[in-house]
């Protein structure tokens, strides 16, 4: 990862672009007040939103199967002094 304030990106911007796709790079470009905006590859940007969607529908997944239990009457009624106790445990 590579960090550079916003005159150097604007000076250099296609060096910085071919490093980005060139070598799988990101880029944090600095900013005043910490507005930083980070740049990267289309690749890798697709690659996160792919990510993303695994995980949001690994999770819904999960829901809907707890769901499904629920409505089966196969749900487990805890106490809030028990959720607790299964906290420490972890």
């Amino acid at each position: 990862m590579i960090a550079v304030n916003f005159s150097n990106i604007r000076e250099n911007f296609n060096n910085y672009c071919d490093k980005i796709n060139e070598y799988n790079e990101t880029v944090i470009v600095t900013r005043k007040d910490n507005k930083n905006v980070v740049i990267m590859s289309e690749n890798e940007y697709i690659s996160l939103l792919k990510l993303k969607d695994e995980k949001f529908n690994e999770l819904y997944a999960k829901m809907d199967k707890g769901l499904e239990e629920i409505k089966n009457g196969k749900g487990i009624t805890k106490t809030f002094d028990e959720l607790k106790k299964m906290e420490k445990q972890i």
